[in-house]
């Protein structure tokens, strides 16, 4: 039977006591708060930390989400996951670093050695181009594309006006496209001479 719940309904329903709205709750959103946690702090163990705490204080303090500020759960969720790594960036005081999340979704394998080993190298490329982003710039990367937030919801997030996203984003994909364009450019070379 398919969870047709809103999340608001399932947040009003845990307020009053029941466990089983905020289990719902949590596998609900938990895959998407732990993978965001993971890209922003490129560890496995900090992200779960940040995801465990991020329900825990929703289970301890439901009535801090306010649906009438016009945000969803889910955007909600995500900045106190954001407001939480920001605290565990401070708290090691080291740099950041974005590590490949388990998507639980995998890329068809090329059948040419020298194409597999090409995406290999594309891909490391193109995650340490995302790492070398200003931190701004990243997590609204990272909402954006690989958490298919809008540009309203992510403003929520970061608690920033849209235009300041939109100019983030613009920004973080030219880094991108600068960092990447040789890679790209040689990679297409070597594998149409390998169609030849």
């Amino acid at each position: 039977m398919p969870d047709t719940d809103t999340d608001e309904s399932l947040l009003a329903r845990a307020r009053a006591g029941d466990e089983d709205a905020f289990l719902s709750i949590y596998t609900r959103h938990r895959v998407a708060m732990y993978r965001f946690a993971c890209r922003l702090l490129g560890d496995a163990s900090a992200a779960e930390d940040v995801t465990h705490d991020c329900f825990l204080s929703l289970f301890r303090h439901p009535e801090r989400f306010d649906p009438a500020r016009g945000a969803s759960l889910r955007t909600y969720l995500f900045a106190a996951v954001r407001n939480l790594s920001l605290k565990q960036f401070r708290r090691v005081a080291r740099e950041t670093l974005i590590d490949e999340a388990t998507d639980e979704q995998c890329a068809p394998v090329a059948e040419q050695p020298l194409s597999r080993m090409l995406e290999a190298e594309l891909s490391a490329a193109v995650r340490a181009a995302v790492e070398s982003l200003p931190a701004l710039q990243r997590e609204v990367l990272l909402l954006f594309e690989f958490e298919n937030l809008s540009l309203q919801e992510i403003a929520v997030v970061v608690g920033a006006e849209v235009n300041t996203v939109k100019s983030r984003l613009s920004r973080a994909r030219a880094s991108l496209r600068r960092a990447l364009a040789p890679h790209l450019a040689g990679n297409a070379e070597l594998i149409g001479a390998s169609e030849k």
